[in-house]
């Protein structure tokens, strides 16, 4: 009765309000812009959906303690993307198993007949994982259920006949990402098998029918393919669609651990084919991890938005939080360009971020020779955004770097010599026994022309880089023993110009 108890007790926390006092959100490492349950584990982001002026985010939540174990889905909504409101945990575990990732839609067509009174029902898919299966050393324990809400998410019911889509016999059998194609005029869902994807086909979101596979030999193959997404996406400033896929895979990122993957090519309502030979990421820092994207955003405003988890399973469940343990990523904006004939995509702050700044400050030309004080009382949260000009030649390493009295830091920057941008966590405060958070991650890029821009949001235990207005991405937490109050700028053997940039202080969302 314990863990029932327990659950039904956090359940109470989550439901009430969110009139939370900053205080209640003040510990030690918790991020004052960053998504985070008000207590114990999270993991992946699930079922975000857009519906009647709310932001749906789910996740994998454990009420019953800060480690991974029965995985429930908790649930939050936001107007802004910013802002969230905790509300009571949406889907718990039953006879058929744990609940594992999924995504969630608006059957707007009511093609399920699971809607009432002229209202569509708001439908989950999601993996049930059989953990009795599992320890019976039965390889069919992963299969995918169904649950539909009548009052916009607030309340559950499951499918009475699920799964609506069996397991074959296969271990890794999870994740399914459901969206409606008006192209094709059907559901298609992308799920996650062992080394490569499925995808599927449905008229009614109930029964399902296997289109293709992907995968076998293309892109990352360090571990378990996970966390899937298919949707289309112009080519900025053309009438050109193609389609992207996202495959998180855990172990195979490029610094280590988990990470996220994408592929660019077509989809003819069966088979999904892309020229693309290697793997590209979404974000190349070690913390962005089983992000995928929101359904039923809007037509006329048009973005593709993104959340990712803010950990990596190297230590999730290690971090020094108490409380509660992980976060999200800031939600993204994806674009769709190309750059010496290949496509990539840019990944932006939505335009909701503004809404947090508080005060803006601009920066004077600088030249950066060694260091150079530049923050000396730094309160996070908080956005830097610097403007370089190259002249000559370029220093070995140039960027900024946080530090505290006890010489614990983390610098972020360019190194020349590896043609690459850097997070260098080695002196952050924090390590786990394996050794695999502090280490330096690195982000190849070739400097083109005599300018360069990045972006950084730091806030109290992370920092995300934006360069060239998110052609490149990376995300890493930091947890040092005591606040980095000092920002400095640097370059080592060489001067950067410092051309301008501006400070900006942001608030808190529990304000």
């Amino acid at each position: 009765m314990k863990f029932i108890y327990s659950s039904l007790f956090i359940a109470f926390l989550f439901g009430c309000k969110n009139q939370d006092s900053k205080k209640e959100y003040s510990e030690k490492y918790r991020p004052q812009l960053h998504f985070t349950p008000k207590a114990k584990w999270m993991n992946d982001p699930n079922g975000m959906v857009y519906y009647d002026g709310e932001y749906h985010l789910f996740y994998q939540h454990f009420p019953d303690s800060t480690v991974w174990g029965p995985m429930h889905w908790g649930h939050a909504v936001s107007k802004n993307l910013i802002e969230w409101e905790h509300l009571p945990i949406a889907i718990y575990p039953d006879s058929l198993g744990w609940i594992f990732s999924g995504s969630a839609v608006i059957d707007w067509k009511n093609t399920t007949n699971l809607g009432k009174d002229g209202k569509p029902p708001m439908i989950a898919i999601y993996t049930y994982h059989n953990d009795k299966l599992e320890k019976e050393g039965r390889s069919n324990f992963q299969y995918q259920g169904l649950a539909y809400s009548l009052d916009k998410g607030r309340t559950w019911i499951k499918y009475a006949k699920n799964p609506v889509l069996p397991n074959p016999g296969i271990r890794d059998f999870r994740d399914p990402k459901v969206s409606w194609s008006e192209q094709f005029q059907k559901w298609f869902m992308i799920l996650a098998v062992v080394d490569h994807t499925n995808i599927y086909s449905s008229e009614n979101l109930l029964t399902w029918k296997l289109e293709s596979e992907f995968g076998y030999k293309i892109g990352a193959h360090g571990g378990v393919w996970e966390c899937p997404d298919l949707f289309p996406l112009k080519l900025e400033g053309t009438d050109i669609t193609k389609w992207v896929m996202l495959v998180s895979i855990n172990p195979g990122a490029p610094n280590g651990g988990s990470g996220t993957q994408y592929f660019i090519g077509d989809f003819n309502g069966k088979t999904f084919k892309t020229q693309q030979e290697v793997a590209k990421w979404i974000d190349y820092g070690k913390d962005n991890y089983a992000g995928v994207t929101f359904s039923d955003i809007p037509l006329n405003d048009g973005r593709r938005i993104f959340m990712g988890w803010m950990n990596n399973w190297q230590y999730a469940n290690l971090i020094p939080t108490n409380i509660w343990r992980g976060a999200t990523t800031l939600p993204r904006s994806l674009e769709l360009l190309t750059e010496n004939s290949e496509y990539f995509l840019k990944t932006t702050l939505v335009k909701e971020f503004e809404n947090l700044v508080i005060s803006s400050q601009s920066i004077e030309s600088k030249v950066v020779n060694g260091e150079l004080k530049f923050i000396s009382d730094a309160k996070f949260p908080i956005e830097i955004d610097l403007n370089f000009t190259i002249e000559n030649e370029i220093p070995e390493k140039f960027g900024v770097f946080l530090i505290n009295s006890k010489n614990e830091k983390v610098v972020i920057g360019f190194d020349k010599m590896k043609k690459s941008f850097f997070i260098d966590n080695t002196k952050n405060g924090w390590d786990n026994p394996k050794k695999e958070f502090a280490i330096v991650s690195y982000t190849p890029y070739n400097l083109i022309g005599d300018k360069l821009k990045m972006k950084l949001v730091i806030d109290k235990s992370s920092v995300e880089l934006f360069v060239e207005n998110g052609k490149i991405a990376m995300t890493n937490q930091f947890f040092p023993s005591e606040e980095f109050r000092n920002i400095q700028l640097f370059s080592e053997n060489g001067t950067i110009q410092l051309t301008n940039g501006f400070i900006k202080n942001l608030k808190s969302i529990y304000k």
